[in-house]
């Protein structure tokens, strides 16, 4: 097999970067696709382009199983954190909103491990789940769960759109968001690492001055995955029994 020329090295070119944390201008090579600043060891990301290896069924083959997994390791976490920094401008200065979504997808990225779900719908999902909230309190007044779900996806959308996530992903992110507070009407998986990753962050809330017993039961209805019951159990079980 031919190396593919673009895997030359020998083309690679220094350019300019600018950290976003720090206003640093750090070098960085045509080839790479991040590098850390020299001044707030912040990581810095160019605007990834699109690469063969999306596309090409030899992929895998021409650069090697190590570097394919690395790559898309790599790709994933350019993807998480544009998503991110969308989620967070279109939030704005409601501190609160923006913190819950990277607690619940903090946990979605630890379920979906264990119950072999897809990154690339739970973590996309998990961050954009209640950008409804902010349409919904403007258009009605309220920040119902329903009208989060008739809100949100929309919004999700053009945001997953933006950021040139395959469409098929997209459909099936955004049927998520629009029932993420009405469990049943979806059964996959992905749908229930999302329901179950929220309501690890909002359990506390609904709690009360429940007893163990209560506390769970609560956890056994409410939680849909194997590992988010244990996840309830080892938090607001633990914390009852310390207080």
């Amino acid at each position: 097999m031919n190396k593919c020329p673009g895997q030359d090295s020998s083309k690679a070119h220094p350019e300019n970067i600018t950290c976003v944390n720090c206003g640093y201008v750090a070098e960085i090579f045509s080839d790479e696709i991040k590098v850390k600043c020299p001044k707030c060891k912040n990581l810095i990301c160019r605007e990834r382009m699109p690469s063969c290896v999306d596309w090409c069924k030899a992929a895998r083959d021409c650069i090697g199983e190590g570097n394919y997994k690395l790559y898309t390791k790599e790709k994933a976490l350019f993807l998480k954190n544009k998503l991110i920094k969308e989620m967070e401008d279109y939030f704005g200065s409601d501190a609160r909103r923006i913190a819950h979504a990277k607690k619940v997808m903090g946990f979605a990225e630890k379920i979906l491990k264990l119950e072999k779900a897809d990154w690339n719908i739970v973590v996309p999902a998990s961050i954009l789940h209640d950008v409804g909230i902010k349409l919904a309190e403007e258009k009605y007044g309220s920040n119902a769960g329903y009208l989060q779900e008739k809100e949100g996806p929309e919004i999700a959308r053009k945001i997953l759109l933006k950021l040139g996530v395959k469409k098929e992903n997209i459909n099936e992110i955004c049927q998520i968001i629009a029932c993420h507070h009405s469990p049943g009407e979806i059964d996959s998986i992905n749908f229930k690492v999302l329901y179950d990753s929220d309501w690890l962050v909002n359990f506390g809330d609904e709690l009360g001055n429940s007893g163990q017993e209560k506390i769970g039961r609560l956890i056994d209805k409410v939680f849909l995955t194997k590992t988010g019951k244990a996840m309830a159990e080892g938090i607001y079980l633990k914390q009852k029994t310390e207080n």
